[in-house]
């Protein structure tokens, strides 16, 4: 029997370094605000960090968390179920949109196999110099959570511990920022059960359209969605008993994920819904998690707007992006390294020997 996950205590940013980059942006030569929100995302930073001026970014990782989910079966998507591993498959061979973007940025990329339903998945694996890429593996996809659990409680710890061991991982290997992407037919739904339980909401209010599904397919989805959060009430103030009712080991290796990231005090830029949703149980893992983390951007999917206004995130963007992977994530980006070299590169009024302002 696995033995349960436990997580430390998140201690917050450093509040001194905070106020030291908002004062520091009052002497650069620019008036006081003109900057905007990329003034408070520099002082987040440099909070995260524990230092003023903060360190450039250099070390971006973004993890795809890969997995099937049973509940595909009752044709909830516009694509079926063996497209995850094929994307899978494309993402080793750098050939998918995470992949092009993540290079924009200078991120590197890394896929895990949770629960991909593929016997090819290991030799897909190796063939792409990829052997730890299924280390993590927990099942091949995941009960039909309209009908039964989505995971046993083994493989619920097992998911979450394999979540804690990859940020360890990629923050003992010199992360300084994180991104957490989702690769799995069917993981919306899953997502979209998540936040209605934590945020109380009704079945219709958190039903996307997903991959681009037409209506009779979103009437499917909308009903698997209610049977699942029926099954889901219960447990709804029980993290990993919910995680174990209704996500999959995918979107339960990601709240691990995310959970470990603030308690190793490593910052990360959420993505869309299905992220969103791990977030959210993330921070009834271990309370204040979420200071750690800053909104990417803006999903289309009706439920991210609930999960943006639980955690209290404000995105950076707003772009209709709706693909996952940790695209929307990584298109801000840019912003984050960009608000760390205003700290560290902007001179200040005495340095440019400009006057400053008149007035206090």
């Amino acid at each position: 029997m696995t033995d349960p996950v436990e997580f430390d205590t998140v201690s917050p940013p450093d509040e001194p370094s905070r106020e030291a980059a908002l004062t520091r942006h009052e002497r650069l030569t620019k008036p006081r605000g003109s900057l905007g929100r990329l003034e408070r995302l520099g002082a987040w930073l440099a909070a995260c960090q524990g230092q003023c001026p903060p360190r450039p970014l250099e070390r971006a990782r973004i993890v795809v968390f890969a997995g099937d989910h049973g509940v595909a079966a009752r044709g909830v998507s516009a694509y079926p179920s063996e497209v995850t591993a094929q994307m899978v498959a494309n993402f080793r061979a750098g050939g998918a949109a995470i992949n092009v973007l993540a290079a924009s940025v200078g991120a590197q990329v890394r896929v895990v196999d949770l629960a991909v339903d593929s016997d090819a998945a290991d030799a897909d694996a190796a063939d792409a110099g990829d052997t730890a890429g299924s280390a993590y593996r927990v099942r091949r996809s995941s009960g039909s959570i309209d009908a039964e659990d989505a995971l046993t409680d083994d493989e619920t710890h097992a998911a979450l511990a394999a979540g804690r061991a990859i940020a360890d991982e990629e923050v003992d290997a010199g992360a300084d920022l994180l991104v957490a992407g989702d690769m799995g037919i069917g993981n919306t739904t899953a997502a979209a059960v998540l936040v209605a339980a934590l945020t109380g909401t009704e079945p219709v209010a958190v039903v996307g359209r997903g991959t681009g599904i037409d209506d009779a397919t979103w009437m499917r989805k909308t009903a698997a969605i209610r049977d699942a959060l029926r099954r889901a009430k219960p447990v709804t103030a029980e993290p990993v008993a919910l995680l174990r009712t209704v996500a999959g080991a995918d979107i339960t290796a990601m709240a691990g994920f995310l959970a470990q990231a603030a308690v190793r005090r490593t910052p990360v830029v959420l993505d869309g819904v299905v992220s969103g949703a791990a977030a959210l149980v993330a921070e009834e893992l271990v309370p204040g998690a979420r200071a750690w983390w800053v909104a990417g951007h803006r999903s289309p999917e009706p439920a991210h707007a609930l999960v943006l206004e639980q955690l209290d995130l404000d995105p950076l963007l707003d772009m209709a992006m709706r693909l996952g992977e940790g695209t929307g994530a990584t298109a801000a980006i840019p912003l984050l390294s960009m608000s760390v070299r205003v700290l560290a590169e902007m001179a200040t009024f005495d340095e440019a020997g400009i006057s400053g302002p008149t007035g206090p």
